[in-house]
């Protein structure tokens, strides 16, 4: 009977020494309480916020201790602007607007990667009736991009540059991505930046069928979008973004299971099932790496946009591992 107290005894100090353990190196990881539970992620309606998506409805921030709600915005640069002017605590957009901030003097950090470009996701796309047959066909073309400078812009003028074509004669128009197939259909541009899901809808109302990849050549698997905080909000909240990283990486590893993300993108993107089901999803990340993400400001360098180089590896954050 002794004996078996005794066993009992052990086991029971065992249990609470591994539980001791467990929070020492949670505490010791950068753990602990979140200095501020209740965040607030200016972001734009896009599939790169799947994993965020999964984080939110699959629980991943709330094991964290956090609640997060997102702020919808216009586009990247509008979520970017809510970011740095204080209305929201971190913003999803486009890594060549965050760099293009930095270059503008505003102190901002990467804080957990979101998206780069998987073959076939991010295309240069023409109709049956356009001039555009070939890439060599774009030079003094109209082509449609979200924004100048951003993603669409620089991804397509890279392409075209890998493929010996210049387009110092290109008439670029700026309009939203959902417009983009119907100013194809009309006429109204000969050839259209298209991301998903917006690439598979206007294959199928249009008939747009594709020009090039623009994730080829120097920007195959190119880094697309990833979320971002000021110098500062960092700073005063550490504990936080390693909660917001943790919860991001471990929704992120759930999204291999594709069977979990197609009903977020037709739920929160509002796209139709038969769509959610063809297009191609792009490749999903959470930590960020300096050298990968260093392909943002060279390209951006090498086109003109900035004219001096900047330094990914200043910009990111420490990044929080789950084991």
């Amino acid at each position: 009977m002794r004996k078996r107290a005794s066993i009992r005894r052990f086991a029971v100090l065992a249990l609470v020494l591994a539980l001791v353990s467990a929070c020492s190196q949670r505490t010791a990881s950068g753990g602990g309480a979140a200095e501020k539970p209740s965040l607030k992620v200016a972001v734009f309606a896009a599939v790169d916020l799947a994993t965020f998506w999964l984080a939110q409805e699959g629980g991943y921030f709330k094991a964290e201790g956090l609640d997060v709600q997102a702020d919808t915005a216009a586009s990247g640069q509008e979520s970017l602007t809510r970011m740095t002017s204080g209305q929201a605590d971190l913003a999803l957009s486009t890594y060549t607007l965050f760099f293009l901030a930095k270059n503008n003097g505003t102190d901002v950090k990467l804080v957990t990667d979101a998206t780069s470009a998987s073959p076939r996701s991010n295309e240069l796309v023409t109709v049956p009736n356009s001039a555009v047959k070939t890439v060599g066909d774009l030079n003094g073309k109209r082509i449609a991009i979200s924004s100048k400078n951003a993603a669409s812009d620089v991804l397509t003028r890279s392409v075209m540059r890998d493929h010996g074509v210049g387009f110092d004669k290109v008439q670029w128009v700026p309009m939203p991505l959902p417009e983009m197939g119907a100013a194809l259909a009309q006429g109204r541009v000969d050839a259209a930046y298209q991301p998903e899901p917006f690439l598979t809808q206007s294959a199928k109302t249009a008939g747009a069928f594709p020009v090039i990849d623009a994730a080829s050549g120097s920007t195959q698997a190119f880094p697309l979008t990833g979320f971002g905080a000021t110098g500062k909000w960092v700073q005063d909240h550490p504990k936080t973004m390693l909660a917001f990283q943790r919860a991001m990486l471990n929704a992120t590893r759930a999204a291999v299971d594709r069977g979990r993300i197609e009903p977020l993108v037709v739920r929160n993107a509002h796209v139709d099932q038969d769509i959610a089901s063809l297009m191609v999803m792009p490749a999903f990340g959470s930590t960020l790496d300096a050298r990968r993400i260093q392909r943002v400001p060279d390209l951006l360098q090498q086109l003109g946009v900035v004219q001096t180089k900047l330094d990914a590896s200043s910009m990111i954050t420490p990044q929080a591992s789950t084991g």
